[in-house]
């Protein structure tokens, strides 16, 4: 796909300042920006760059002034880091924009789906499925029986789908990633062996959320694990049945999550956090990464270490953690003495 500085000053609409034909096919850094390409300005440190630039097209703010000649043309917005990622959005867009429906692939008589769908091959829809306007599913994608997809949602190639599953508009499933697998529920008996606790429930995501690559999400024991609006989710996390995250919470990589806890708005949690079952965690709460959180969280708290401490705490008792063995020798000299 080929656009001129002509479209995309439109697109963003933007003031050029040079060759209104340049045209770009591609995206890139400014410091490695190559013929073709179309990169950005927007953090003063890298200003050096733009005149030595092979960017076909740079989009600056609108008070950049070039204090040498440049090679490459302009297009003056208002925040150019905004206009770049808005062009990014736009640019998934235009390439996410197949239709049609991919062979091989199995759709149930029963299933039913809006404008704008795209299959991709090798995919499975199973019965009663429901899918709304201008979704894409790539690949090899499974969706089981009773599943319900609203309108403009992206599904990944590999993405598995289990039954009953509830998926909000605007909601972007990545690669790998299982929505709906069976909660950890098992009863040992006498003998010490398992038996496995049926998982009736499901999963439901609310609008726009994400969900990273190879991300897990348990369908609940009875009623349904929930994601609320806007909560995103980085790659590698375990949600377990009955979990319940409250709108806009971001959680970064390789977390998880036991089950039945619940965790409220705006919250901030980082890698390798781990959180047991059955507690409740208050709105913007910032977890630092590989924090263990064994206990409830007030509103507001900020908590890092495992487990985890306030982080105020923390940081000062790690002056004395890592001064531990300068401390022991010196008592062992005084009880010496």
């Amino acid at each position: 796909m080929k656009f001129t500085a002509t479209q995309i000053a439109g697109i963003l609409e933007g003031e050029i300042d040079g060759n209104p034909t340049a045209a770009v096919h591609k995206l890139s850094k400014i410091e490695e920006g190559e013929k073709g390409s179309i990169t950005f300005l927007a953090n003063p440190k890298y200003t050096s760059y733009i005149y030595s630039t092979k960017a076909s097209i740079t989009i600056v703010n609108k008070d950049f002034i070039p204090e040498q000649d440049i090679s490459t043309t302009l297009i003056k917005v208002d925040d150019a880091y905004k206009s770049f990622s808005r062009l990014l959005e736009y640019y998934n867009q235009v390439k996410n924009n197949k239709v049609g429906i991919e062979n091989p692939s199995f759709v149930s008589e029963s299933a039913n789906y809006g404008d704008g769908f795209y299959l991709g091959a090798f995919s499975y829809l199973g019965d009663n499925v429901t899918i709304g306007n201008n979704v894409k599913i790539y690949p090899n994608v499974y969706i089981g029986d009773n599943v319900s997809i609203a309108d403009n949602v992206l599904i990944f190639a590999g993405a598995k789908i289990y039954s009953e599953s509830v998926i909000g508009q605007g909601c972007v499933i990545h690669s790998g990633a299982i929505i709906g697998a069976d909660g950890f529920g098992f009863t040992p008996n006498e003998e010490g062996e398992y038996s496995k606790v049926p998982q009736t429930g499901n999963v439901i995501l609310e609008a726009n959320v994400d969900v990273g690559a190879g991300t897990t999400i348990d369908r609940a024991t009875l009623g349904s694990t929930i994601l609320r609006k806007g909560v995103k989710l980085d790659n590698q996390i375990q949600i377990a049945h009955n979990v319940e995250i409250g709108e806009h919470t971001a959680i970064a990589a390789q977390t998880g999550i036991a089950g039945s806890t619940k965790i409220g708005k705006n919250c901030l949690i980082g890698g390798q956090v781990g959180i047991v079952g059955h507690i409740t965690i208050g709105d913007r709460v910032k977890i630092q990464a590989q924090s263990g959180i064994g206990r409830n969280v007030k509103d507001d708290e900020v908590l890092q270490g495992s487990p985890a401490l306030n982080y105020g705490d923390y940081n000062k008792s790690y002056v004395y953690f890592k001064n531990l063995p300068k401390l022991e020798s010196r008592i062992s000299k005084l009880e010496k003495e």
